[in-house]
Order: C-alpha cells, then structure tokens, then sequence
C-alpha cells in the first residue's frame, strides 16, 4: 500500500467513505438499539481508518493484502464493542484495538518463532505493568512486574524482548483533523477493553489539577522523592506536602 498503490484487497482505496464523528456516533447508537444495518455502513465509513494505521506496518515485507483484512478484524471488534457513554472518539478507542490486532498477527506469525510459555509470560507481564501503573501512577521496574508475577527478573525481559520490536514512542500513528494518537497512547492487546478508557481518565484527572499539586506528585510518584525531600526543594513544610499529596489523590479517585 504505497500511496501510489490504489487496490488493496479489491478495494479501490480512492473511493472510499468517510463518516463524520457525529455520523459513526448516530450509526453506533443505531447498531446498540438492534439496527443490524448500521453495523456495515460502520465497517465501510472506517476503512480508510484501517488503511491509515496499515500504513505504518509497511516496509517490514509483511503482504499489506493480509494485514488490511487482520485490521479489519480489529475494526470490527471495535465497532461490536464500542460504548458511546464514554464520551470519547471512535478513532481513539479503534485505533489501538487494530494496531492490536495487527501486532497480534505479526508476533504469531514472525519469521522468528517464539515459545508459546514466552509469549503468554510477556502477555502477563504487559497486564501486570498496566495494573501497577494505574495503582501507583508511576510506570513500574521490571523487578516490580517480576515480583507481581513471581517469576526471575531474567524471564520477564526475555519476554517482553521476544514480541516487542523497538519503536518510538512519540511515531504517530494516526491523526484526524488534530487529534494524533501516538504509539505511546496505544493501549494493551486488549485483555480488557475498559484498561485504556481507565488510563484515560487518569491523565484527565491529572490535567485538573493545579500546578502545584502536579509537582508534588511528579516528584513523589515519578521522581521518587520523599514529602520531606519534596517539601525543602519547593518551600514548604512536609505537613503541607503531606495534605496536598492527599487532596490531590483523593481528588483523581472521586474522578475516577
């Protein structure tokens, strides 16, 4: 799918549809309510959305024709179970859901084959890291994820190393009139669809937070600072460090 390259699957990618926002949300509220109908002109409205995430996985001399159609699994599965209530893009929640998907394909079918005992310890390990952060909101070690798991250091980077290719995380992977979703903002394979929209949340209670409150937590939660340590670098006394930190984290669980 070079983008002189028109015909992908059959399909002539020039002319395909595209749903506007409040279009997807109105054929998706339609499709929750039993019209079977709106189900296709989704699949249909999104595929450019597909092309555009498959784009990214060129280059790696992987047949396109394949991963359109594995993408478009990961459409599907995004559109079949997809919540309207949580006030979010379609783009946002199906995005990293075909990138998934695809990802998925490309672990199980690599030209390097991986131990399956490998790839389910590196699946537990990608969930435990998930759980960990949004428990102490601060990305854990590996020795953390290794304690959680009960397993040697050793076996949980051997995992990961062994389904992970190295990427940036800052390489964009789909931008829709402003809105780029970043390879850092994909969420897990997709254990659990309601992890991501969790993370989400997190971030925005973050963001509601007054300046001063978000320092205290960098440095506590990602600095790894103690009250007292934080107390003297921004001038205050640790009691005060102590009932800010508090407020604030009570404050991300009400909003949670």
């Amino acid at each position: 799918m070079y983008y002189n390259k028109v015909e992908i699957c059959g399909v002539n990618t020039t002319k395909l549809p595209t749903l506007k926002e409040k279009e997807k949300m109105e054929y998706l509220e339609r499709l929750r309510a039993g019209d079977q109908s709106c189900r296709e002109k989704l699949i249909s409205g999104n595929l450019k959305l597909v092309l555009s995430v498959v784009q990214k996985f060129t280059g790696r001399g992987e047949n396109l024709d394949d991963l359109f159609q594995v993408g478009c699994i990961g459409l599907i599965k995004s559109i079949d179970n997809f919540d309207t209530s949580h006030g979010v893009r379609f783009s946002t929640y199906a995005v990293p859901m075909i990138i998934g998907e695809i990802r998925r394909y490309l672990r199980d079918n690599g030209a390097m084959r991986v131990s399956r005992s490998i790839k389910d310890l590196a699946y537990k390990a990608m969930q435990a890291k998930e759980q960990l952060t949004g428990k102490n909101l601060k990305e854990p070690t590996v020795t953390e994820i290794a304690q959680e798991l009960d397993v040697p250091k050793e076996s949980v980077v051997i995992a990961l190393e062994s389904i992970v290719e190295p990427l940036s995380l800052n390489e964009p992977v789909y931008s829709d009139g402003g809105d780029t979703i970043y390879i850092m903002d994909q969420v897990s394979s997709g254990e659990s669809d309601s992890s991501w929209v969790e993370e989400l949340s997190i971030k925005d209670a973050i963001a509601a937070l007054n300046d001063r409150e978000k320092n205290i937590l960098r440095l506590r939660f990602f600095a790894g600072k103690t009250q007292m340590e934080v107390a003297s670098e921004i001038g205050i006394s640790q009691a005060q460090v102590s009932r800010l930190e508090k407020g604030a984290l009570e404050r991300i669980k009400k909003q949670l």
